[in-house]
């Protein structure tokens, strides 16, 4: 049964939640609680993710059925976020059990946490850039320029910054953090010059607004692949129901395996959950472009987590790089890959 909660948390309760969360002693690093049981299939699985088309993956998951196929009598309760700061706050606030995640945020989550999350699947590599008005042609001419990211902290804000202090430019651009549709109009509206956005944003902003391409993330990784977007769950989740865990990874991977053999059909299932969940659905042209930008996998490209984490102290986000030895369980999602015959993800820097 699929159930939408359009929630919008406000910041000082989602702090209030989060104090709580960590002080309740959900920390796999609290020696002093026994460890939860397996407790079998969940009641009930309250899944988060965002309207972008580079979570397409879990929009498919959802309205395809694949997901509830493999719960079973495990009621799908889901939530959509503008970006991951915020869906960091309703795991660790214990309103939350899975969630479709940006990678800089899964890391500081479980840094935060100290240990009460962690990463089980990847979902979709790529579909970020750094879009900005025609008339930069240059990284040197973004001086005294003002970008968006869609919120502090989050994939593309670390991104971004790290990015600027690599060229030496940390103090001579602004940063606003806004929603990527606020986005869109502000630069519609010459507010500002650009942003560091996932798709479809970036595409929209060049089809729907006349940006361009200054940066495509892809070009700053080894053959163009990172980690854009990934799944984790709260640990105490993942020890009580690991079969619900299982069960929508397979799910997740069948959302996978159809939309690559049905990719007409896959940019259509996603246009349509983009008009209900996000109020717009995309043009042809726009969907076309942020799909070819993407690559659905349940790869995480664990050999990148221990520079994303670096990323985020060049960023300024953390004061220092966290050790990610526990990070990673990927027991079930190597169950799901097993049963379909395909190659285990092996990653002992993540992994206890």
């Amino acid at each position: 049964m699929r159930t939408h909660r359009r929630t919008r948390f406000l910041a000082s309760a989602l702090t209030a939640l989060t104090v709580v969360g960590v002080l309740a002693g959900c920390s796999r690093a609290d020696t002093s609680a026994a460890p939860a049981a397996n407790e079998g299939a969940a009641t009930e699985v309250r899944l988060g993710f965002f309207p972008n088309v580079t979570h397409a993956p879990a929009l498919i998951g959802v309205k395809k059925g694949f997901f509830a196929q493999n719960l079973g009598s495990t009621k799908l309760t889901t939530q959509t976020f503008n970006a991951g700061p915020d869906e960091v706050n309703a795991l660790l606030g214990n309103s939350l059990d899975v969630a479709f995640i940006g990678s800089g945020p899964a890391i500081n989550a479980f840094t935060k946490s100290k240990g009460a999350i962690q990463l089980v699947s990847g979902s979709v590599s790529g579909g970020a850039q750094l879009v900005v008005k025609p008339d930069i042609t240059s990284v040197d001419q973004l001086k005294g320029k003002n970008l968006t990211t869609p919120q502090l902290a989050n994939t593309q804000d670390v991104a971004l910054k790290k990015f600027l202090a690599g060229k030496k430019l940390t103090d001579q651009v602004k940063i606003t953090t806004m929603d990527n549709p606020k986005t869109l109009d502000a630069f519609k509206k010459g507010e500002v010059d650009g942003g560091w956005l996932p798709e479809p944003w970036s595409s929209r902003l060049v089809l729907d607004a006349g940006a361009k391409v200054l940066v495509d993330e892809k070009t700053l990784w080894p053959d163009g692949r990172f980690p854009t977007t990934v799944v984790i769950v709260r640990s105490e989740f993942l020890q009580q129901h690991p079969d619900t865990v299982r069960a929508l990874l397979k799910g997740q991977l069948a959302a996978i395996d159809w939309a690559k053999a049905n990719p007409a059909e896959a940019k259509t299932v996603v246009n349509g959950e983009l008009k209900d969940l996000a109020g717009a659905s995309l043009s042809p042209a726009v969907l076309d472009r942020a799909f070819s930008g993407i690559e659905l996998t349940t790869d995480p490209i664990p050999a990148e987590f221990p520079q994303l984490a670096q990323d985020s102290v060049t960023a300024g986000v953390v004061k220092s790089a966290v050790a990610l030895k526990g990070f990673a369980d990927f027991g079930p999602l190597n169950d799901v890959l097993k049963a379909q015959n395909l190659p285990a993800v092996n990653a002992p820097e993540l992994t206890q």
